[in-house]
């Protein structure tokens, strides 16, 4: 038997990263998943307000995520988008998932790329 785990780990502070793992043992499968995760991080380009500055769509294999800026309204996503936007430490946002894969790990890392997009 083989075990698999994804992680997502970020400082919720504009570093965020995805990571996966194989291991025999599930404890084993997350601490790689974990490390990977810290190796991949990026830094995202925030406003002063930790939101983003303007529309940005990805893909990542099947996944399509669009992100867009939403002044007072806190994160309203869905998925594993809220999770990597909420470790990121992204606030005030709106996201859409438009592909029609529901696939965890690959909306995850469309939206890695659709932050990586952002200007200042």
């Amino acid at each position: 038997f083989s075990f698999s785990a994804t992680v997502v780990a970020g400082d919720r502070k504009g570093r965020v990263g995805v990571g996966i793992g194989k291991g025999g043992d599930t404890a084993l499968a997350v601490d790689k998943a974990f490390r990977d995760a810290k190796r991949s991080m990026i830094k995202i380009r925030t406003t002063d307000t930790m939101s983003i500055g303007h529309d940005v769509v990805a893909k990542n294999s099947s996944g399509i995520v669009e992100i867009r800026p939403a002044p007072d309204r806190g994160i309203v996503a869905g998925s594993s988008v809220k999770i990597v936007l909420e470790l990121a430490g992204v606030k005030d946002v709106t996201a859409k998932i438009l592909s029609g894969s529901k696939n965890k790990l690959n909306i995850a890392r469309a939206t890695i790329d659709a932050l990586q997009k952002l200007k200042k």
